[in-house]
């Protein structure tokens, strides 16, 4: 498994590279190739050249957003020892960050034919049926179909006899049948985040089942035969709109969690209330009917149940009663009474912003990562007010913080209040919506708008009350709306940026309308005259009025295309078509030149890089684009677990703009990393929010134990074909990509007495032998390969195998930019913890097994299996073939 996921691309080589290739791909009959782009290529052409070893793997993954999807489906049923098989989706995001289902929508027939099948995978896909082979599969002992659009289960479910766990999370089951009740060996049942409204009492006749996920869903009530599940030991029935349930649930003689939190229970029975195991918080106890008189939603809100949502749920249920949200990010909702008529799961989550979706306008500073709302386009009957937190900018000054929407189209502000919590501080933006998309919060310059009749109007800033616009009669045909914005110039700033004690200017307008056409009338405008000039001092041959057209980034000369005529204080002037207007005193001739300089720079926001070195594993490198006021603070916060350089000299940067981070002189980054392209990282910055990347830094494999040094170079676009050799000479000639260079020394690693160091896929750990000889070893290579195969599950097996929520949020955060790392760090951990248990093997099988990762488990078990085999051989060799028989006995019953 190391060796397939270290030396993959030689499964590209094509029939010259075929032996090579079944050597590496084929070991221990594994074929992983989801981690690859062209996975089913790359199996297609294994099949051809060695198709006497491809039918003998047993265990296959395949990624269901290949394009040759449908081609390879049609070699499975040949796989007649197929054990495992994962063909899942989400392996690509769509331009929002989603997961992409996978296009699979059926299996072959003939699939039912794999005899030795036991543990199959077909989450995130397209499924609207369970395909009807599946039900003809003797041995399948695991079903995962989680993240499809199931609406029902066949009726003849429950022919799967041996199957001990079942997933079909997030579907849209809306009930199931009544066979359900015949499989008696299920251990594990999640139907979470369906539309179930009822279940059958058959469900009662489950008696092995230990573990039964029921939350998101619409049930109203629960089977009295629940009593009946005398194995249960966790009951999830969180999220629906239970409004009671059956005492007897309290008896259940081996129940630990009962999870009722987010119901609409009023009275529940006094031995369920005392249980310390039950959650009740979220209900609506011992509260009345909220009341409504003339559809007044202020007197009711107080009786509005409340949710609270904890960090690893991302939906509820809204019912006609309303209720309050609150999510452990933050963020607040509230849905009046009547605002849905029939019960509406809302499904939440917050997205990183990508420049290509989320489009920044001119002065626009970003405050929030963007939260979606599903499902997009619901109409609701009455406004929903919502709160989102921000990161308050140091100066709102001349600004204005709004929440924008994203249409599928396009992006609109919508109207705000801006709030501060008592408590913590903490700024909230406040907006009421009717339906749901994408939202997020921005800084803006502060927006004056009106609507300008046919007899006209007058609009003046708020922001410089000296700045008006005046709308004669007959100006407009039809009503229309216009806004104005302005930003203020001091004569400081123009000064450091021209170098020109001369140049002046006045405050810069901008000026939008909702028509493309132009007003039938000229628009009269009032500036200010740049500051220190009045109407009797006034050099007007030195006096310039710009037209800005920032679509084509030039600023024009108009002056003598339009009358100016001053008083003491102001310029007026009149126009037909709205835009930027910008009033200049200079000296200079190339007065555009300039005010587009100018510009540039008022947009530009200083920033500094950092390169710093993680103490306790040199390999590690952070990088961290951060805002210049606060480049000692964080420092100072990073010292005691980081080393490094002192900041880059101050760089200039747009917000919103993009660099690439390229390490040169013999060092490399993780190449497995999704952000890294022809091995460079690729970086966006938006001001205000954090920038980081945590890089695995590998030196080349002839490295010998010697100290390397590099250095890794900021640039700002397209990379230069040519690094500069020595770029740390901090070049300020034509090379106008080039932003900084820090360098990075990685020390020579001190291995412990007895060690043999070397990297291993970009991450060094010493070696581990977890279990006994009797039971099988697992090394660290083993973990590494086990680590390559967990995904996003890695949460839930950290919890099975006993680590707290606590240290699980904790890893999740200090490695919260990259998944690889926080899986690593969970793994990792557990196993230096558990060096010495002789058990600690098991614990790992059956946490995967909990975690309804069987194909993990099936890895482990046949990798200690042939530990075992090892061992026994060797102690027969030695003559203790007679002692050994007890013991292999008691291994065989494990």
């Amino acid at each position: 498994m190391a060796e397939l996921l270290g030396l993959g691309d030689k499964c590209g080589e094509g029939a010259s590279g075929a032996p090579a290739l079944a050597g590496l791909c084929l070991a221990d009959n594994r074929l992983n190739l989801d981690v690859y782009p062209d996975g089913c290529h790359r199996f297609l052409q294994l099949f051809e050249g060695r198709q006497g070893e491809v039918v003998q793997v047993e265990f296959l993954r395949l990624s269901s957003n290949d394009r040759l999807l449908d081609t390879t489906l049609g070699i499975l049923p040949h796989l007649k020892h197929l054990k495992s098989l994962v063909l899942k989706g989400g392996h690509v995001r769509d331009e929002f960050g989603s997961c992409r289902h996978g296009s699979l929508t059926s299996l072959p027939p003939d699939a039912g034919n794999l005899r030795c099948l036991t543990h199959l995978d077909l989450s995130f896909n397209s499924l609207s049926t369970l395909p009807s082979c599946i039900l003809h599969l003797p041995s399948l002992r695991v079903l995962l179909v989680s993240h499809n659009s199931l609406v029902a289960l066949p009726e003849d479910f429950g022919c799967l006899s041996k199957l001990t766990f079942f997933s079909a999370m997030k579907n849209q089951l809306k009930n199931l049948p009544r066979s359900i009740g015949e499989l008696t060996v299920l251990q594990d049942l999640d139907l979470s985040e369906n539309a179930l409204e009822f279940l059958p009492e058959e469900v009662g006749n489950l008696r092995n089942c230990t573990e039964l996920d029921l939350s998101g869903n619409c049930l109203s009530s629960v089977p009295d035969s629940f009593a009946n599940l005398k194995s249960l030991r966790r009951l999830h029935l969180h999220s629906n709109l239970l409004v009671t349930v059956p005492a007897s649930l309290a008896s259940l003689p081996n129940l630990s969690r009962l999870d009722l939190q987010n119901n609409c229970l009023r009275a529940v029975p006094p031995e369920i209330q005392t249980s310390p195991f039950v959650h009740l918080r979220g209900n609506p106890l011992g509260e009345t009917e909220p009341s409504l008189q003339d559809g007044n939603y202020q007197s009711s809100a107080r009786g509005l149940r409340r949710f609270f949502l904890a960090s690893g749920e991302d939906s509820f249920t809204v019912t006609s009663e309303g209720c309050k949200v609150v999510l452990a990010c933050g963020i607040h909702f509230c849905f009046p009474p009547g605002a849905a008529s029939d019960p509406l799961r809302i499904y939440f989550r917050t997205l990183a912003p990508d420049p290509q979706w989320v489009k920044l306008r001119h002065h626009d500073v970003l405050l929030s990562r963007v939260l979606e709302l599903q499902p997009h386009g619901v109409k609701f009957q009455q406004e929903v007010q919502i709160w989102m937190p921000y990161t308050s900018p140091q100066s709102l000054r001349q600004r204005e913080v709004v929440v924008r929407t994203f249409s599928g189209q396009s992006w609109s502000d919508l109207s705000t209040r801006v709030e501060q919590k008592k408590k913590s501080k903490k700024h909230v933006a406040h907006c009421s919506v009717l339906h749901f998309s994408w939202f997020l919060v921005v800084s803006r310059l502060v927006q004056n708008q009106c609507k300008v009749p046919t007899e006209g109007t007058l609009l003046f800033s708020s922001v410089d009350p000296n700045i008006k616009v005046t709308f004669p009669p007959g100006v407009t045909e039809e009503t229309r709306n216009v806004k104005l914005q302005v930003l203020p110039v001091s004569a400081e700033e123009i000064e450091e940026i021209t170098a020109d004690a001369g140049c002046r200017a006045s405050p810069l307008l901008c000026l939008s309308q909702d028509s493309l056409v132009d007003f039938l009338r000229p628009v009269r405008i009032q500036l200010p005259l740049p500051p220190g000039l009045t109407g009797l001092n006034l050099d007007r041959s030195r006096l310039h009025l710009l037209h800005g057209d920032l679509e084509g980034q030039t600023w024009d000369d108009i002056t003598s295309q339009v009358v100016l005529e001053f008083t003491h204080l102001y310029v007026v002037f009149e126009v037909t078509h709205f835009s930027w207007y910008w009033l200049w005193y200079t000296t200079k001739t190339y007065i555009g030149g300039i005010a587009k300089k100018v510009y540039e720079r008022l947009r530009m926001y200083q920033v500094n890089f950092i390169a710093l070195q993680r103490k306790k594993d040199p390999e590690q490198v952070l990088l961290q684009c951060v805002p210049k006021h606060k480049v000692d603070p964080v420092l100072k916060k990073l010292q005691d677990r980081y080393r490094g350089p002192e900041p880059s000299d101050m760089v200039e940067m747009f917000e919103g703009e993009q660099f690439f981070a390229a390490f040169e002189r013999g060092i490399s980054i993780d190449m497995d990393r999704p952000d890294c392209v022809d091995g460079r990282l690729s970086f966006i910055f938006y001001s205000h929010l954090k920038n980081m990347k945590e890089i695995y830094v590998t030196s080349p494999v002839d490295r010998k134990d010697q100290a390397v040094k590099g250095q890794v170079s900021f640039y700002r676009g397209a990379v230069p074909k040519s690094i500069p050799e020595d770029a740390s000479r901090r070049r300020k000639g034509p090379d106008s990509f080039w932003l900084a260079t820090l360098p990075i020394k990685l020390p020579r690693l001190k291995p412990r007495w007895g060690e043999n160091p070397h990297p291993l896929n970009g991450f060094s750990f010493p070696p581990l032998n977890l279990g006994s000889a009797e039971t099988g070893y697992l090394t660290q290579a083993n973990l590494l390969s086990i680590a390559r195969r967990m995904g996003a599950d890695w949460q839930t097996i950290g919890l099975n195998l006993g680590l707290t929520y606590q240290q699980i949020e904790r890893i999740g955060y200090n490695n919260r930019e990259d998944l690889d790392k926080q899986i690593l760090d969970m793994l990792f951990s557990w196993a230096q913890q558990n060096l010495e248990d002789p058990d600690c093997v098991g614990k790992l099988i059956t946490a995967m097994k909990e975690s309804g990762r069987q194909d993990i488990a099936d890895e482990v078990e046949t990798i200690v299996e042939l530990g075992r085999q090892k061992y026994r051989e060797s102690i027969r060799r030695v003559g203790l073939e007679q002692e050994s028989s007890t013991e292999d006995s008691a291994i065989a019953t494990m």
